[in-house]
């Protein structure tokens, strides 16, 4: 795709968003803010700042929507929260929130993005959903220099799948997740749990996400070896598939009893149910991705108890709102309350992004400059809902980590699985709800 031209864009000068609570409701994600002549508040005041933009890309439509079936809820929310606009010095200035869906493409990603920024004329863009949506998003960020946000991808697809050197950065687009040295962690910390052979058989797709797993410097298998751990590889996938029966007769013929990889909610769907069809029986099942959502799990049948995957957040991990004071299990309700489906791992992150981009707007020394923009995001320091968003260097420039454990699905009672975290050896502060059992 022909890289757009360069853009600046000016905007007016942010402090620190009032707290206030979180006003839970569901709504359009269309975006109307209007500037008023004036606000009062507190018996004050204030001139009508011009709106500022905030752009939010996601994949709500095609095999990535569950990472984005939480959207509607939290931007509804934010957009509430924020009704009111912020305070700068003697202006308020509404919030204006675009939303884009990237359809699950990486190309309409890109285009939505350039769209956003060359139409709308944001003032930040953020993204989220797997380095599908993350990457192509921020790579026209970059070439724009337009500040910019993002999550839900682990670090090293999105850093190094972008051709990022840790001795330089990138200079506008900044990220906060997990990376692979602690989904390696998580899953070792699982599998060592219980009794298996240690054979391990991988389904790891030709993308970004299975690309990085599988890699034999930085991916899952040089520390597998080094852990005693034996390695069955068939190789590359392309995605979607609608047929397994090579990799399990594999792993059927090596005496596979675990099986890993991160694919996508219908390629596993497709892999487990030939599983069955075919005989094949692991002892257990950690696959990231697939595994994170509700939704995928209650469409297994049956066969979804005793799945396990990483679990970036949960209701029970002990992290508040920096912008509405809620806790995570707060949220969590309320979105159960609104929505009437069970909660999601996205919701927690999905927030957070809005979080910190309140907070680095108030923040910015001269928000008429990206460059200030850009530098407060840099500067960043929150306790957010997901933890703690610090870009202090490590791993490198444009990466905050935040915390990550294991978890398991089990039968709910509320709910027809509940996820449970079973392990937390990666993050001792993140409560354990059972034990890692085989399936």
């Amino acid at each position: 795709m022909e890289k757009s031209k360069k853009v600046k864009f000016k905007v007016n000068e942010l402090e620190k968003v009032t707290r206030r609570r979180f006003i839970s409701t569901a709504g359009v994600v269309a975006s109307t803010a209007v500037a008023a002549p004036a606000i009062l508040r507190s018996g004050l005041a204030y001139a009508a700042g011009r709106p500022i933009k905030l752009g939010y890309i996601s994949p709500k439509t095609g095999p990535l929507a569950p990472f984005a079936e939480a959207d509607d809820f939290v931007i509804a929310g934010i957009r509430s929260a924020l009704k009111d606009g912020i305070k700068i010095g003697s202006q308020v200035h509404p919030i204006e929130i675009f939303v884009k869906d990237t359809q699950s493409n990486p190309n309409r990603c890109a285009e939505v993005a350039s769209e956003l920024i060359l139409k709308n004329k944001v003032d930040i863009l953020m993204g989220a959903g797997t380095p599908e949506t993350t990457n192509p998003l921020s790579d026209q960020a970059e070439v724009n220099e337009v500040p910019c946000i993002t999550s839900d991808a682990p670090w090293q697809p999105y850093f190094f799948g972008r051709g990022g050197n840790p001795a330089k950065g990138f200079d506008w687009t900044y990220h906060f997740f997990w990376g692979l040295e602690d989904v390696i962690a998580v899953f070792l910390n699982l599998w060592n749990s219980l009794d298996t052979n240690k054979v391990v058989g991988a389904l790891w797709p030709n993308d970004s996400d299975g690309n990085a797993w599988g890699d034999k410097k930085l991916g899952f298998p040089p520390v597998l070896a080094a852990k005693g751990f034996k390695l069955i590889d068939t190789g590359r996938y392309q995605q979607p598939n609608n047929d397994f029966s090579a990799q399990i007769f594999a792993f059927k013929k090596a005496k596979v009893e675990i099986v890993s990889g991160v694919m996508i909610p219908p390629d596993f769907t497709t892999f487990w149910t030939q599983a069955a069809q075919q005989g094949f029986k692991p002892k257990a099942v950690t696959v990231g991705k697939a595994l994170l959502f509700p939704a995928a799990i209650e469409a297994l049948g049956d066969r979804g108890a005793g799945l396990s995957s990483e679990v970036w957040w949960t209701p029970s991990h002990p992290f508040r709102s920096s912008l509405t004071g809620d806790s995570a299990g707060q949220l969590a309700a309320a979105y159960e309350k609104n929505t009437g489906k069970q909660w999601t791992q996205p919701i927690g992150f999905r927030h957070a992004l809005f979080e910190v981009a309140a907070n680095v707007l108030g923040r910015t020394k001269d928000v008429n400059s990206p460059k200030s923009i850009v530098q407060a995001i840099a500067d960043t320091k929150l306790d957010t809902i997901v933890g703690r968003v610090h870009w202090g260097g490590k791993p490198v420039k444009n990466v905050s980590k935040t915390p990550l454990v294991g978890g398991q699905w089990v039968r709910g009672s509320k709910h027809k699985y509940d996820l449970q975290v079973v392990n937390n050896k990666t993050a001792t502060n993140i409560p354990v709800k059972g034990v890692m059992k085989p399936i």
